[in-house]
């Protein structure tokens, strides 16, 4: 792949050792160990390795990277491992976007307290789609999430908000059916912007009245709860920004969109124009214009383009990727084999596109792969079938199948690898 014409590491090369002495104190460990593997990263200071072509001989010097999670060279093939990983876990139905963003108000807060207010708002975001979701007057259904940590603003100003990837629906209260959304409709979002609101300001004032927060500088009077208090007062009677994007075409785009957000950095390389005597120039987006006007350069200095890019350092061991309800971690695989189970049921006719090997005693084939015709008449694969087929039942089916058999894969995206 092509080196961008100009890195965050070149920024860092030419203007870093000055912002270090004169911000000297005010960085912290975490700041300045992000800089030191930006500027090492595919360097020969990490070390490297030889490739040979076979065919040509033909040899090049690779060096290694430095796979810190800031770094904008090292997260594409992070986020492509990741998004292997997840593809067993997507369910044939369509995925809504839907974004929780917090007041500008707390993000001074949020900057002097990230791994606590970062985490609330990770798990009051995700409380509040569940609540809601789970409450019988909207789906009445359990639902799975998976959220993203974002920190910034496309022209790097903190700006902290939870993107969510979310399923069309979800499994009845009691277990027995799938419970499909509305078309083009998931939840309701000034309610979601309500119950976000109350949630997350009661789990701020535990925390404050805990200790668990700390001021600095300008905002150092609202360790006092009554301070503390008359601040957050005016916020419970402001709009909280929910938004909820219509729902993707199938499980392949969400692959692909899942891709843009999961392991983005505050700015990409290929968002950077020119570095020169004024400062940094880059490519930014301002929400406030539409079409193409949207589209704008912005210059800064060197210094604030490094104070920017540092504000979203994240605290050591902190799990920006998670997933909640259906998809949380500990009963994943069995919600989702369940969720494809009652999707099965739901449905009355699937197309067979293919079938895997049999494995052990098992004569003939293995699974069927099943799919389904989405509303704009694409194949979308739903899962696997084939458990209580006898061995008659196989051989008919084997000798219906082999006949059919054929190159051309009917699927826009394969079925995952454990298919």
């Amino acid at each position: 792949m092509r080196r961008p014409r100009l890195e965050v590491a070149d920024v860092f090369h030419r203007h870093g050792a000055d912002w270090r002495r004169a911000n000297a104190g005010h960085v912290s460990l975490g700041q300045l160990q992000v800089m030191s593997a930006i500027k090492q990263c595919r360097s020969a200071a990490l070390g490297g390795h030889i490739e040979r072509c076979e065919d040509c001989g033909h040899s090049r010097i690779a060096y290694n990277s430095c796979r810190n999670r800031h770094c904008p060279k090292c997260q594409g093939a992070a986020a492509k491992d990741w998004l292997a990983a997840r593809e067993a876990d997507l369910l044939p139905v369509g995925y809504f976007h839907v974004v929780f963003t917090l007041p500008a108000e707390i993000s001074p807060i949020a900057y002097q307290n990230k791994a606590v207010l970062y985490d609330l708002l990770l798990r009051t975001a995700a409380e509040t789609l569940l609540t809601i979701a789970a409450d019988p007057k909207h789906l009445g259904a359990r639902i799975g999430a998976t959220a993203v940590l974002h920190s910034w603003g496309s022209a790097m100003t903190h700006h902290p908000h939870v993107h969510m990837i979310v399923p069309g629906g979800g499994i009845s209260l009691d277990g027995t059916r799938w419970v499909r959304c509305k078309p083009g409709f998931l939840l309701p979002v000034r309610v979601l912007s309500r119950l976000f609101r109350r949630l997350f300001r009661a789990a701020l004032t535990d925390a404050h009245a805990a200790g668990r927060l700390a001021f600095f500088g300008e905002i150092e009077g609202l360790c006092r709860r009554e301070a503390f208090a008359a601040y957050l007062a005016p916020l419970m009677r402001k709009k909280w920004f929910v938004y909820a994007k219509p729902p993707f075409a199938g499980p392949e785009a969400v692959l692909a969109y899942l891709a843009r957000y999961t392991h983005r950095v505050a700015i990409s390389n290929s968002r950077l124009v020119a570095l020169d005597e004024r400062g940094v120039t880059f490519q930014y987006k301002d929400y406030r214009r539409n079409g193409q006007a949207r589209y704008r350069t912005m210059t800064l200095s060197a210094d604030e383009f490094i104070r920017r890019f540092l504000l979203h350092v994240l605290p050591k061991g902190f799990h920006r990727i998670r997933h909640y309800g259906l998809l949380a971690s500990a009963g994943c695989k069995a919600n989702i084999a369940r969720a494809k189970e009652l999707k099965c049921l739901n449905r009355a006719e699937f197309v067979v596109v293919g079938w895997t090997d049999p494995e052990g005693r098992r004569p003939y084939l293995g699974a069927l792969l099943l799919a389904y015709y989405d509303p704009s008449g694409r194949l979308v694969y739903a899962g696997r079938a084939g458990t209580g087929i006898d061995t008659a039942e196989l051989g008919r089916l084997w000798r219906r199948l082999r006949p059919l058999a054929t190159d051309k894969m009917p699927l826009g995206t394969p079925p995952p690898r454990t298919n």
